[in-house]
């Protein structure tokens, strides 16, 4: 299999940390939608990443679908959600309000770069949104009393509060302080300190 799009992306991440536990193997091809654009739209004409190329050359658009084709090649037993009824509804929504605020903050970082005069109201929505995402996220996460959040093992809530919240303060430093959110705030260090995360991260530098 081939993974299309760059670490930066928490997208991308998301996806390449999840099959990094999974132990599946696959190439990666760090493309940039931008300086690269040819080569993505030839797997996804939206010129989107995260895109997998599976063995027999199908290509899956989008984070949530190629996280469910993952989990099928995994199987019921170790799908990195649980397996349905309310821990599944949870994990899902977690997963929802973590990778909406990472949407956020990327629309918020491409306001800034694409126009010479920002609009301040969508400025402050994609704000106001980051904002009431991360609130809802530490409370989930301060109720939660296991080192992940359905468990001993780290799923696919853990792996995508982990990646926005990288983004999120790599691209918008001032808009996560984590002395106002310290569960999320050790959620994210616990996260980065696995292999899985080390091995598949990349700055975010944001242009001068």
């Amino acid at each position: 299999m081939i993974l299309i799009g760059q670490y930066d992306s928490p997208f991308v991440r998301r996806v390449a940390v999840a099959m990094s536990i999974y132990g599946l193997s696959f190439e990666h091809r760090p493309w940039s939608t931008f300086s690269d654009a040819p080569q993505v739209s030839r797997f996804n004409p939206l010129t989107r990443v995260p895109t997998l190329v599976l063995d027999g050359g199908e290509s899956l658009i989008e984070s949530d679908a190629i996280i469910d084709y993952l989990d099928e090649l995994a199987g019921p037993q170790n799908a990195l959600y649980p397996p349905g009824g309310p821990a599944r509804r949870k994990a899902m929504r977690i997963c929802a309000l973590s990778a909406g605020v990472a949407d956020a903050a990327v629309s918020l970082f491409y306001e800034k770069v694409f126009h010479r005069e920002p609009s301040e109201a969508l400025t402050e929505r994609r704000r106001e949104q980051i904002a009431r995402g991360l609130d809802a996220l530490e409370a989930e996460r301060k109720a939660t009393t296991t080192p992940f959040w359905f468990g001993a093992r780290p799923g696919h809530a853990d792996i995508m509060v982990a990646c926005a919240l990288r983004f999120l303060r790599e691209a918008h430093p001032t808009l996560f302080d984590a002395s106002a959110r310290p569960a999320l705030a050790v959620h994210a260090v616990r996260c980065e300190g696995l292999p899985a995360f080390r091995d598949h991260a990349q700055a975010f530098v944001p242009p001068a």
